[in-house]
């Protein structure tokens, strides 16, 4: 949950509604790490190239989500990210996780648009 702030895009950070609540997500060091063993990527760019070819499968979403979830202090299991709702549905799963990615991933000064 968002205690007292807003999500800081220049850190990687992206805010969501899941589950009704408010959250700050962002994919930390140990994220992605976590995230390059979940999908066996060799290095961070391989993990980039992966997200890059836009093919992700749910249970990727629900890997990305919850590292994300994680690495801004939300402690939730894979198990209880797949369990949770977002508005939206499968689409709004997908713009987190592309807005997550674009945040960690996109060129440095990039003005991202923030989450409605």
């Amino acid at each position: 949950m968002i205690a007292g702030g807003r999500a800081n895009r220049r850190r990687g950070e992206v805010e969501a509604v899941i589950d009704g609540e408010r959250r700050i997500l962002c994919l930390t060091l140990g994220a992605l790490a976590e995230l390059e063993t979940a999908f066996a990527a060799g290095d961070l760019n391989g993990l980039a190239e992966r997200f890059a070819s836009g093919r992700l499968k749910a249970a990727d979403m629900i890997r990305v989500i919850g590292a994300g979830l994680r690495g801004g202090g939300n402690l939730f299991s894979d198990d209880e990210v797949a369990a949770m709702s977002v508005d939206g549905g499968i689409g709004g799963y997908a713009r987190i996780v592309g807005d997550l990615l674009a945040a960690t991933f996109g060129p440095e000064g990039e003005e991202l648009p923030a989450n409605p």
